[in-house]
């Protein structure tokens, strides 16, 4: 250890036996203020006792970011950051075929749900009454919630269908955006996943469109109402419906990948002082961030279902 950290610990030792008797002392005066006393004095001794358990906070900080520094040799604004669009597929290998870090991610996700709904099944449900309460009254809310939201989007019929499915993608969403708080990659941050997941919906709307139409409704919908425009205009619609997946491929694949890349910045451009802080970070970027994406997701999927479902007006 340089005698530059040396200094660096000396200086956070004092600040910290500072604040810390501040802290005390503070601390003693306003438990021995009467009732009596100014709510203006009172507020100002509780303000400089916040200042000082602050200071304290920061001192700890500092001298463990010193220490970190030290044994990792991490220091700050040393950054090197590597990512690529598909995960590393040469980890594992089954039965000839190489799978992807995010693939067996996926499969751990699947278990780790489909274990959760048996439980649920078999535990939970059985002791629902008629007259919900608790925690059934948080799961009766969410379905609601979901199979509402889709009816209103895609219409009654089709959204009691898709209702599940959309859940179901939420649910796995969430889920593989966690993985980022254990140090592994999201599988949604890898191109193949999301390609998976936008080729899903491209299923689902031609087979929605293609039900409720028939296949002459929905080419004369993809045609326009101007017959003579329709030779044109239904290859540019099937360009643009096979652009679907992509889009959205690609939209939630780079948002997924930008949080990551982010907080792999805040890392490396704080270097060993980085506890904490990107702990904090990540409750937005893997907790509340996912669920805007999942949102976006499934609003922009039941849209492009709906409008395939549309016919021309007679």
């Amino acid at each position: 250890m340089s005698t530059a950290d040396l200094i660096k610990i000396g200086i956070s030792i004092v600040i910290f036996v500072i604040c810390l008797v501040l802290n005390i002392h503070f601390k003693g005066i306003i438990k021995n203020l009467g009732d009596d006393v100014d709510k203006k004095t009172l507020k100002k001794k509780k303000r400089l006792k916040k200042l000082c358990f602050t200071g304290i906070i920061i001192s700890i900080w500092f001298a463990l970011g010193v220490f970190i520094t030290w044994f990792s040799g991490k220091h700050l604004g040393t950054m090197h950051i590597e990512f690529s669009m598909f995960s590393d597929r040469s980890t594992v290998e089954l039965l000839g075929f190489k799978l992807g870090e995010t693939t067996i991610y996926t499969m751990i996700i699947v278990l780790i749900v489909t274990i959760l709904c048996l439980l649920f099944r078999f535990l939970v449900f059985p002791k629902f009454k008629e007259k919900p309460e608790g925690f059934q009254n948080i799961m009766e809310l969410c379905v609601e919630t979901v199979e509402s939201f889709c009816v209103d989007a895609t219409g009654k019929k089709a959204g009691k269908s898709l209702a599940p499915y959309m859940f179901a993608l939420a649910i796995y969403l969430i889920f593989s955006a966690s993985f980022e708080l254990f140090g592994l990659r999201a599988p949604t941050s890898d191109l193949v996943v999301t390609f998976s997941m936008g080729l899903i919906t491209f299923v689902l709307l031609n087979y929605f469109g293609f039900k409720k139409l028939g296949i002459g409704g929905r080419f004369k919908a993809m045609g326009g109402p101007m017959v003579a425009m329709r030779p044109i205009m239904i290859p540019m619609k099937i360009v643009s419906d096979i652009a679907i997946p992509i889009s959205l491929a690609c939209r939630l694949f780079g948002n997924m990948l930008g949080g990551m890349i982010v907080m792999e910045l805040l890392k490396g451009a704080l270097g060993g002082y980085a506890s904490g802080i990107p702990g904090i970070a990540g409750l937005y970027f893997n907790l509340f961030h996912p669920l805007i994406q999942a949102y976006i997701f499934i609003t922009l999927s039941l849209t492009f279902i709906d409008e395939a479902m549309e016919g021309l007006e007679e």
